[in-house]
């Protein structure tokens, strides 16, 4: 009787554990609704949507006697970190990465909580931060200050816009910020090269 009452015991135990696992198995094949993206988050698929090569010309409101030949522009972005950032990086175009030489500053785009935020280290020795806020047909990302991190001896970049016109043409507006708050404005305005 004894040997009766622990077969059933074990059938019983089986087949509960069977019927849970049909249970849960029946969960997981029901599909799962996402969670709608935040601005932030829609912001950010946007601006991924930028990776590639770029190329085009400067345009700034630098003083005359600064007497800068500006010359034309390379960016590349990539998005990387399993999709969770967008390198941002530019030289002049045809000149090789040597970083005694020429400047390469680079920024990382990436959202953190509700926020999208831009880290830029720039070649002044600086890493401004910026929030961004996207427009409302979505083309139009501008980037506010919010902080900075190093030495502001030389200024800082303090502002940036990047706007879609198309799949293969976007403008950049960014502002640096010169010792003594004066604003100097520069427009590239760049084609995919690839």
């Amino acid at each position: 009787m004894k040997s009766i009452r622990f077969v059933l015991s074990v059938v019983l135990l089986s087949l509960a554990t069977v019927a849970f696992a049909q249970s849960d198995a029946h969960k997981m094949a029901e599909p799962k609704v996402a969670a709608p993206k935040s601005e932030a988050q829609t912001s950010f698929d946007t601006m991924k949507t930028l990776a590639g090569d770029w190329e085009g010309p400067v345009k700034t409101d630098m003083p005359v006697e600064a007497n800068v030949d500006i010359k034309p522009l390379h960016v590349s972005m990539r998005v990387t970190s399993r999709g969770n950032v967008l390198v941002h990086e530019f030289q002049e175009a045809g000149t090789p990465l040597d970083s005694a030489k020429y400047d390469h500053p680079v920024t990382m785009l990436y959202v953190d909580a509700d926020r999208l935020t831009l880290v830029h280290y720039c070649d002044a020795g600086n890493r401004p931060r910026m929030t961004g806020k996207v427009s409302p047909d979505g083309k139009t990302l501008e980037f506010d200050f919010a902080d900075l991190s190093g030495s502001n001896t030389y200024g800082h970049m303090y502002h940036a816009v990047f706007s879609i016109i198309d799949s293969n043409h976007h403008t950049e507006d960014w502002t640096y910020m010169m010792p003594g708050d004066k604003p100097v404005h520069a427009r590239f305005d760049l084609q995919r090269t690839k």
